[in-house]
């Protein structure tokens, strides 16, 4: 096999309690790559479409995630990559992860599968550093696995995956203005109180027994951010109406998806996610900012063969 193409899921990062160790892995949005085995050593981008991305390989995170792997193995052959780009730069959804994952995974197929998607995820982690200045999995390990994914540990990199309650959707409302992840963590604060530490890791605990247990009631009291939301809330326009219509109109639970600005809801079963999806879009049409929704099933597979 000389040519491979792939498609590069969606993700929600942090789940509102779980800052760059908690994600989730959509399967309705994602991009598109082709990846092909050339005789000439090393990486090229030989294409980007529907973004304006560097080519450049090592200022692209496709490029730099590919890189790594490659610098890791002794290959007789390099590689061009094609992206075809659906998630929006800066949406908040894992569009750099998507093409960070994407890249390693469709090498690895095309080299005969050195390397196992745990193993992956380290690659797809330089590549973030392109985009955000750092080196973080909740986003790339959910990619790569499916399903959801908690990263325990960076030193050394252990990420659990966790299956999804059966009847659970997430909506995502993306408002069409830009966030970068720089921006966002540019507001965060170092230090952080006792109390709220407290409270936060009692939900990350919550959430992790809600998913393995299927209690979705337990899910939706563990969705709750008093750490980095309070902080980054105010980047996305009417996000405090977003997120009371739609835990209003039924959602377990609402927060920032990533560094935004999309907002995310998690709901119990379709017609409950198509009433919050409704809901959701209607009190953004106040804002007269333009916004796609999005209602997806969680994705139990993560980057795939097309």
């Amino acid at each position: 096999m000389n040519e491979i193409k792939i498609f590069c899921p969606a993700t929600i990062a942090n789940l509102s309690c779980g800052f760059d160790v908690l994600g989730l892995c959509l399967e309705t949005i994602g991009d598109e790559m082709i990846i092909r085995k050339v005789n000439e050593k090393g990486i090229r981008i030989t294409k980007i479409i529907g973004a304006d991305l560097p080519l450049e390989t090592k200022k692209n995170v496709a490029g730099v995630a590919a890189l790594a792997l490659l610098n890791s193995i002794n290959s007789e052959f390099g590689f061009e990559i094609e992206i075809h780009k659906k998630i929006k730069s800066g949406s908040g959804i894992g569009s750099s992860s998507a093409s960070a994952a994407g890249a390693v995974f469709g090498i690895n197929e095309l080299l005969g599968k050195p390397f196992s998607r745990h193993e992956l995820v380290e690659f797809a982690m330089k590549g973030e550093v392109v985009a955000s200045g750092c080196e973080h999995a909740d986003n790339v390990a959910p990619c790569l696995l499916g399903g959801f994914t908690l990263v325990r540990g960076y030193e050394p990199l252990d990420v659990i995956r966790i299956e999804s309650p059966e009847e659970l959707y997430a909506v995502v409302l993306h408002p069409h203005i830009e966030v970068k992840t720089a921006d966002a963590r540019a507001v965060l604060q170092p230090m952080i109180s006792l109390k709220s530490a407290i409270t936060q890791w009692g939900n990350v605990g919550g959430l992790i027994s809600g998913l393995y247990t299927k209690d979705y009631e337990l899910i939706g009291r563990s969705l709750k951010d008093v750490v980095v939301e309070p902080l980054r809330k105010h980047l996305i326009p009417s996000f405090d109406k977003v997120k009371f219509t739609a835990i209003h109109n039924g959602a377990l639970g609402a927060g920032i998806s990533g560094a935004g600005p999309s907002i995310f809801a998690l709901c119990k079963g379709f017609d409950v996610a198509e009433k919050v999806a409704h809901s959701m879009t209607e009190e953004y049409l106040n804002t007269g900012i333009p916004a796609d929704i999005h209602i997806s099933k969680i994705n139990p597979i993560g980057v795939s063969i097309i």
